[in-house]
Order: structure tokens, then C-alpha cells, then sequence
């Protein structure tokens, strides 16, 4: 007698099996690669992009901002202080750019086979890191070049690297369900991150932001990264503190108040894509 196997969509908003996720490791795996191979095939100079995208912001930052507008940069070379808060923020605009419609672009996947559909929008945030890992040592030049070391804070670089991945995971989980309704969500995307780039202090220093704004502008989960980044990094910014620990309460909150969300109309999303 054969062994059926009967696959029901779980009930509630937070019945999530995380054991399941990791069991679809190989899969997660699978989508990662493919979106890999994909942005990189057929391209003239191939991985270059991920530098070419940061380095020439920075330049444009540089003159613009930095030697015309005269914008404070504590101190800092312009292109130490733009390339350092740009590097964490093209990560987590690539990553939510892919985010958002990664549940329409694998709708034929998602009509044929059953997994995890939360594994799609973790994916989607874990694949730009070869593009942070191949821009990073640019970074470290560039340091290097303005006779900048590193220090034992180093250390502390997953800690924002993983508050960096679980802003856009967060983010990403809420804007790709909605656009698996909604199709003109992606249109208001590219607008959405351009606000919060200038929300984020990329152009200028958190310094800038009167003191009892502080907390409210810590609600930005981007401001802890890339303030930490910088002072990880060269000695500037804003160092671990109630800002930080706002920011990553935020992500808290975005994180599991998106995946409700998403484990709400998860067991829809096949008639909606």
C-alpha cells in the first residue's frame, strides 16, 4: 500500500515550522546560487559590477556633497565617509529590491512544488552578500590609502551585517506578500528606497540630528548599521548604544509582525500569483 503524504496549510498566525526551513537547506541553497548565476551571466566584466555600483556613488558623493555642498563628515576623508555608509546601504537596497518580487518571479515554482515559501524572501537577502564580500576590500583600500587600520572592532562586522540582512528580510517579507497582491507595489520601491537613503545618514552624520530626535531617527534600523559601520571602521559615528539597541528593536518588530503576515496569506498566495 503506498504512503500517502497529505500537505494542509498550518493554522494561526505564528505556526511556523522552523524546523522545516531547515530541513529545505539544499533548496535555499539552490535559490541563492541560481540568482548568482543569473546576475552574473552574459555580463561584459561580471562581478565588477558590485564595485563599479558603490565606488562611483562615492565619487559623485564626494564632489556633489562633500567638496561642493561642504557637508560634514566628522573629519574623514569624503570617500572613507560616503564608501562606508554606501557599502552597507546598496546591500540592503539590492536586497530588498530583489525582495519585493521574488514571490511573483518564482510563481511557476510555487504552483508545481510545495516548500517553505518563507524560504523565497530569505534568499533573496542572503545572495547580495558576494556582492558585499566582493566590494568589502575596496573599502579596506581605501582606508588603507587615507592611512586608516583596523582595530579589534572589527569583530564586531557580522553584528551589523546581520542587522543589515534582517532590516531587508523584515522589509522584504512585507513588500514581496503585498506585491504578490498588489503588482504596482514594485513600482513604489525604487521611490521608497531613494527617501530612505536621504532618512538614513549615507549624505551626512547622525551628528547633525538634534538630540531629541535622536531616538525617533533611531527608528530607522539603517541608521544602528551604517552609524555602527562607521564606527567600527574608521573610529566615527555612533558607537553601540540606545540608538543601536532602537534600531534593532524595530527590525524585531518588522521582523515578526512581517512574518505573521506572510504566514497569513501564505496558504493564498498560489491563487494570487
Amino acid at each position: 500500500m503506498e504512503n500517502i503524504t497529505v500537505i494542509r496549510p498550518r493554522k494561526g498566525w505564528w505556526d511556523i515550522n522552523w524546523r522545516e526551513i531547515i530541513e529545505y537547506w539544499e533548496l535555499l541553497y539552490f535559490f541563492v546560487w541560481r540568482d548568482i548565476k543569473v546576475r552574473y551571466k552574459q555580463t561584459v566584466i561580471g562581478a565588477a559590477w558590485a564595485i563599479i555600483q558603490p565606488f562611483m556613488t562615492m565619487v559623485v558623493f564626494s564632489l556633489f556633497f562633500g567638496k561642493m555642498a561642504k557637508i560634514s563628515s566628522e573629519g574623514l576623508p569624503y570617500p572613507v565617509f560616503y564608501y562606508s555608509a554606501l557599502l552597507p546601504w546598496t546591500y540592503f537596497a539590492s536586497s530588498l529590491r530583489k525582495s519585493v518580487e521574488i514571490i511573483v518571479q518564482n510563481q511557476s515554482v510555487i504552483r508545481k512544488v510545495y516548500f517553505p515559501r518563507l524560504i523565497l524572501p530569505i534568499s533573496s537577502v542572503i545572495s547580495p552578500l558576494v556582492d558585499f564580500a566582493i566590494a568589502f576590500p575596496v573599502l579596506i583600500g581605501i582606508m588603507i590609502y587615507y592611512g586608516f587600520g583596523l582595530s579589534i572592532k572589527i569583530l564586531m562586522l557580522p553584528l551589523f551585517i546581520l542587522l543589515a540582512m534582517l532590516t531587508a528580510l523584515s522589509v522584504g517579507i512585507w513588500l514581496c506578500g503585498l506585491n504578490a497582491i498588489y503588482r504596482d507595489v514594485r513600482h513604489a520601491v525604487p521611490f521608497m528606497i531613494q527617501l530612505w537613503m536621504f532618512a538614513s545618514p549615507v549624505v551626512y552624520p547622525a551628528s547633525i540630528v538634534p538630540e531629541k530626535w535622536r531616538l525617533l531617527f533611531g527608528l530607522n534600523p539603517m541608521v544602528g548599521v551604517i552609524e555602527g559601520f562607521r564606527w567600527m571602521l574608521v573610529g566615527k559615528g555612533t558607537p553601540p548604544n540606545a540608538m543601536l539597541a532602537i534600531s534593532a528593536l524595530a527590525v524585531l518588530i518588522l521582523l515578526i509582525t512581517g512574518t505573521m503576515y506572510f504566514r497569513r496569506m501564505e496558504s493564498t498566495i498560489v491563487d494570487m500569483v
